[in-house]
């Protein structure tokens, strides 16, 4: 029982990351450093309408973390991206990161979390 709270409580907290950096930091551009790392990563030339995108796409990895469809996939999705895009941010724009190089290691935290939730404490997925 404890644990099906703890990982409704953690869903909720990883939804929350997708929804505040898609639609607070990069649809409301709140944060303009998130589109200053696409222009560097990509081009300046477009990093509005990319970031716009990245950020609905974001916005929709929230719509189906709290839906539960396909959450072991979800899981999976989340951790590849996550894992490429700090990378790529590590190696390319280190330098306007929130935390700089730092930043990979928060990353790889969320990413050990959201596996913790999903194959450790999903009740779906274990036996107690």
């Amino acid at each position: 029982m404890y644990k099906k709270y703890i990982h409704i409580l953690l869903t909720l907290l990883i939804a929350s990351v997708w929804l505040i950096n898609g639609l607070f930091c990069k649809i409301f551009n709140l944060v303009p450093r998130h589109q200053e790392i696409v222009g560097k990563i990509v081009s300046n030339n477009y990093s509005r309408e990319l970031t716009l995108i990245i950020g609905g796409l974001e916005v929709i990895m929230v719509v189906w973390i709290i839906s539960n469809y396909r959450s072991k996939l979800n899981v999976i999705t989340q951790i590849v991206i996550v894992s490429i895009m700090n990378v790529i941010e590590f190696m390319i724009t280190s330098d306007i990161l929130l935390w700089g190089k730092l930043n990979i290691v928060f990353a790889a935290l969320f990413v050990f979390i959201v596996y913790i939730n999903e194959f450790k404490l999903n009740p779906k997925n274990t036996t107690a």
